[in-house]
């Protein structure tokens, strides 16, 4: 009996310890912020969700939720500040900080974006939410900076592309690079790596010994690139001369020369 009675006295002591406590909102908002100011973004996420947790519906909370998905930002728990982002513009979709929501929500996909030998889902993904910002919110600030994410990440996918097509090239299996190299031209007409795809193309048509398509790739290519280091070498391979200048009444160096 002895034994039972102090068992459970130290229950009950147990609990009284942990008996849960409200704290007034503007303790624990700004107890968060002294967290995120320090850098101490894990303790600063956890003080905004118990803002938001003991105080849910104040004006306070709405502001706690996006603070501690930008806290979460901060210290690279991605998946944890878009679930957190997610939750802001489900609950609050007419609210003055959505813009940002939507703009931070891009940025942690953006941030994991990979070098082009990994798997380029998560870039997929952010070029995704940078366009729902362009889309959504044109004249707000952040518009602007995602326009020029949304190029960047154009980039790294045809960087993607360019860098399977030279896997199969190098080992020999000419149709999968074409393959790769044409979706780069013909998907990623805007990015800095069609020059080298067109190239490409012109080497493996002509391993491939489809002279007309090389030279018809290669018409492109000095068309549209006269002056790159890509067309000179395409020139070299159709005609084993070096580079001359174009002669612009036959509308480019190729026309005319088979």
């Amino acid at each position: 009996m002895a034994v039972a009675v102090f068992g459970l006295a130290a229950c009950g002591s147990s609990d009284d310890n942990s008996t849960y406590v409200e704290q007034p909102v503007e303790v624990l908002y700004n107890r968060a912020l002294d967290d995120l100011g320090a850098q101490d973004y894990k303790a600063a996420a956890k003080g905004f969700e118990e803002v938001d947790r003991q105080h849910p519906y104040s004006v306070w909370a709405t502001k706690a939720q996006i603070m501690a998905a930008f806290a979460y930002y901060q210290s690279n728990k991605y998946d944890e500040a878009v679930i957190a982002l997610d939750r802001f513009i489900q609950l609050h979709p007419g609210h003055r900080d959505i813009p940002y929501a939507y703009y931070l929500k891009a940025l942690c996909f953006y941030e994991q974006i990979s070098d082009v030998g990994r798997d380029q889902r998560v870039t997929q993904q952010a070029l995704d939410a940078l366009a729902e910002v362009v889309k959504r919110f044109p004249e707000s600030p952040y518009a602007r900076d995602a326009r020029l994410k949304v190029e960047l990440a154009i980039d790294h996918l045809a960087g993607k592309e360019m860098s399977v097509g030279r896997y199969y090239q190098q080992a020999q299996q000419y149709v999968g690079a074409i393959n790769r190299y044409r979706v780069v031209i013909e998907r990623y007409q805007t990015t800095t790596h069609v020059p080298e795809a067109l190239h490409r193309l012109v080497e493996c048509y002509l391993s491939l010994g489809v002279k007309s398509e090389a030279q018809e790739t290669a018409a492109v290519l000095g068309y549209n690139f006269p002056g790159s280091e890509w067309y000179q070498d395409s020139y070299f391979l159709m005609t084993g001369e070096g580079p001359r200048p174009p002669d612009e009444s036959s509308g480019g160096w190729f026309f005319g020369l088979f």
